[in-house]
């Protein structure tokens, strides 16, 4: 029996915009399995980025339950949220985040929950970048910065990857790195990884495409 990593239980997130209510989740069911590789696709403002901030306890919901590793998340504290969400997930966003005022391994390490941690450089090999573990990101390309992205995100091994338009910066040639990158974390070493994407070139690397449409999967 597959494990549940990420379980949505009919979640709503509203917000107010003036005298309108705006529901940009409404009612969302969704259930990640471990190991699964799923991509969410939509018109921008369907609820795609809002589901991952939830889904990353970033945001809580305004309604409705969601369950981390089976743990209802809204019921831990803001501090215990923080840790559980370094420890439990890692984020790649589309434009990196990353700091220039310091080194590739050093970004790499930035969420390290050991100061002693082996992986990085580990990471660094999978990504072809070992290299240029002492350069800063304005120093590489777009791909090679989105490589660095998804070795910050694997540092603390976490349960799950949620990618907010990983390949939204990119050309062809670095979106198929990128998404190739992520299905051999996904077939290899189990990764459950989520990613929102208006590319179908990226949606088609997955094992299940959802559709989403006013806050709600099709």
């Amino acid at each position: 029996m597959n494990k549940t990593v990420l379980n949505f239980q009919n979640v709503w997130k509203t917000y107010r915009m003036g005298d309108e209510i705006v529901n940009a989740l409404a009612g969302v069911n969704l259930t990640l399995e471990k190991g699964s590789f799923t991509s969410m696709m939509g018109p921008s403002g369907s609820g795609k980025s809002t589901l991952l901030h939830v889904g990353g306890i970033l945001d809580m919901p305004t309604q409705g339950t969601l369950l981390m590793n089976g743990k209802d998340t809204s019921k831990l504290s803001r501090k215990k949220q923080a840790k559980f969400r370094r420890k439990e997930i890692g984020f790649v966003f589309q434009r990196f985040n990353l700091l220039n005022q310091l080194t590739v391994m050093e970004n790499i390490m930035l969420p390290s929950l050991d100061s002693e941690n082996n992986k990085a450089e580990e990471l660094l090999e999978r990504i072809r970048l070992e290299k240029k573990h002492d350069k800063k990101p304005n120093q590489l390309s777009g791909g090679e910065q989105q490589r660095v992205c998804i070795a910050r995100a694997l540092i603390n091994n976490p349960s799950l990857i949620l990618a907010d338009e990983p390949t939204g910066e990119l050309d062809t040639r670095n979106a198929e790195v990128i998404m190739n990158l992520l299905k051999d974390l996904n077939e290899n070493d189990g990764v459950t990884i989520l990613i929102a994407t208006h590319n179908q070139l990226a949606a088609d690397f997955t094992d299940k495409i959802l559709e989403m449409q006013d806050g709600k999967i099709q």
